[in-house]
This record gives C-alpha cells, sequence and structure tokens, in this order.
C-alpha cells in the first residue's frame, strides 16, 4: 500500500469514526422580583469562544451527573439537574496531541439554585448570566443556539402553567 492511499484510507477512517460524547448543562435561574430567565455561558479555556459547562463521562456517573458536576467544577453551581436531556449538539474539539475530532454534547438542564465562591476552575473563564436571546446570539455552535432557543420557549411556557391565573374583576 502506498503512503497516499495510506494517508486516504486513514482519512476515510477519520471521518466515519462516530463522534465523540461528552456532557453539558444548559444552567439556568429565574429572577425573584422579575420572572425574568438567565442562562449561564462562560468562555472556553483554549480559545475563549462562549460555551456551556461541558465534560467526557465518567465512570459510574450517570450523564447528567457528570453534567452537574461539570457545572460545579467549571462555573461554582450547583442545583437540580434534569436526567433527560434536553437535546445535543456537536462541535470540532481541538485535542491535545493536535488532531481535531468531532464531539457530540449531550445537553441537561440545570436548575441553579447555589453559586459558590471557590471552584475548581476558578479564574480560569469568564461567566455571565445572560438572556437566552443573548446566549444564542454568543454561542457559534448552530445546534445549541437552537438548545437555548428551545429551553426559552419550554421555560417560558412552564412559568406561565405556574404563575397564578388572575380572576377577572366582576
Amino acid at each position: 500500500m502506498t503512503l497516499l492511499s495510506r494517508l486516504a484510507s486513514d482519512v476515510q477512517l477519520m471521518f466515519r469514526r462516530p463522534p465523540r460524547l461528552q456532557y453539558g448543562a444548559l444552567c439556568y435561574r429565574v429572577k425573584k422580583k422579575t420572572n425574568a430567565v438567565e442562562v449561564l455561558v462562560m468562555t472556553s479555556r483554549d480559545t475563549g469562544r462562549w460555551v456551556i459547562p461541558k465534560g467526557w463521562p465518567m465512570n459510574g456517573k450517570c450523564s447528567h451527573e457528570v453534567a452537574a458536576r461539570e457545572a460545579y467544577e467549571e462555573a461554582g453551581v450547583r442545583g437540580k439537574i434534569e436526567s433527560e436531556p434536553l437535546g445535543s449538539y456537536t462541535y470540532p474539539k481541538a485535542l491535545k496531541d493536535g488532531l481535531k475530532v468531532i464531539c457530540k454534547v449531550q445537553v441537561h438542564v440545570l436548575e441553579v439554585s447555589e453559586i459558590v465562591k471557590n471552584f475548581k476552575e476558578k479564574g480560569e473563564r469568564k461567566a455571565e448570566w445572560v438572556s437566552c436571546d443573548e446566549a444564542a446570539a454568543r454561542v457559534n455552535e448552530p445546534e445549541l443556539r437552537k438548545l437555548f432557543l428551545l429551553f426559552k420557549r419550554r421555560i417560558t411556557e412552564k412559568l406561565q402553567a405556574d404563575s397564578p391565573k388572575q380572576i377577572p374583576a366582576a
């Protein structure tokens, strides 16, 4: 086999390989006074692009447990995580050896109830609470944009259903 044909074969295998799987958390909070929903976005350590907390699978942990742990380690937030994913998105990840691989991130929704001052990756990233629309505008991945907008629709419907019904005046 010539070097060129071997290289072509390797490239074909690389493109056929299934994406690597990660687990992420779409973290949100509802402002008590205004009922405004805010989501957490943060910068990645390597490229500085806007992302959500995410990480690789961990032995003995379910996907939603990994997502919750990553949210705590990367952003210092804790709360109630949904076991069913909201959806997923893909992105190209540059590995330490320089190889780029496609990663699929399964995203779980986390309702934040606590923000801690000290956490593992404090100071390594910039984090901001923004509206779903602002988060969708900041991220590069089109599928993640769609997840922020899907979440916005879902949480808006939930908040409207949960709000006390107004009784018309007689």
